[in-house]
């Protein structure tokens, strides 16, 4: 498959996806939102790969937000159709894929930008990253799932500020607030996060697409019956016979 918007590489176990729009700091468009969801569905379909990770071009912006020209003359049933779809296609997507997605934030990521990193299963960002949700700028609020995953990361409380003021956070903040896990060196940053995706890939893909879901189900009232059934549905799995024939017999296992 072509894109004109992303570009699509992988390093042994791992697909790197690098939104490749610089003359517009990587802003979404619909057709990149399109592009990303298609090659998500090629990743998850290929067996080959165990992570993902979400990327910008560039050392200055990972996406600096939503492409307003696009929307701006927009009513209300089709900014509708814009957020509903936009969250079908991609952010809900990668929240639930079987596969982690890692975001290596390196620059600005506001708006639609954060949103996109907030939707991935965990966060690396460059020590010049700046991250915020400038939406109630333009009258508007994030229509990407920002007001749902934010407060689920940093606390209702914080997001509130950085929603009500949009203000943009530095990535030392972000990380002091929980909303990255690491900060790194620009040049540090893709192989700092191709260091964590080659750890990861070498467990149980089984049992990382169950932990997925059980992690997502975390704020459901039933989260603790999800982990339950995940966790004795591995005991039928390949990867679980694998993994304790390893442990017992003192050797790596080979998922």
């Amino acid at each position: 498959m072509t894109f004109e918007n992303i570009i699509l590489e992988r390093q042994e176990k791992i697909s790197i996806i690098t939104i490749n729009r610089p003359e517009s700091l990587n802003a979404l468009n619909g057709a990149t939102i399109s592009e990303l969801s298609s090659a998500l569905d090629l990743i998850e379909n290929d067996t080959d790969c165990r992570v993902i990770i979400i990327t910008g071009s560039g050392q200055k912006s990972f996406v600096a937000g939503a492409d307003i020209k696009e929307f701006s003359d927009f009513g209300q049933n089709e900014a509708e159709q814009l957020a509903r779809n936009g969250q079908n296609l991609l952010f809900n997507k990668i929240e639930n894929l079987k596969k982690p997605v890692i975001a290596a934030v390196n620059g600005f990521a506001l708006g639609g930008g954060l949103e996109l990193a907030m939707s991935c299963h965990i966060r690396y960002a460059s020590e010049n990253a700046k991250l915020g949700l400038p939406e109630v700028t333009l009258g508007l609020i994030p229509g990407y799932g920002g007001t749902q995953r934010l407060p689920k990361l940093v606390g209702k409380g914080i997001a509130n500020e950085m929603i009500f003021s949009a203000k943009m956070i530095s990535a030392e903040k972000a990380k002091e607030i929980g909303l990255v896990n690491e900060v790194y060196p620009i040049e540090n940053l893709l192989p700092k996060t191709i260091e964590l995706a080659s750890i990861i890939s070498k467990n149980s893909p089984q049992g990382i697409s169950k932990a997925i879901a059980a992690v997502n189900a975390s704020d459901n009232q039933n989260g603790y019956e999800i982990e339950i059934k995940s966790f004795a549905e591995l005991f039928e799995t390949d990867d679980k016979k694998e993994g304790v024939s390893a442990f017992i017999n003192k050797r790596k296992p080979n998922f």
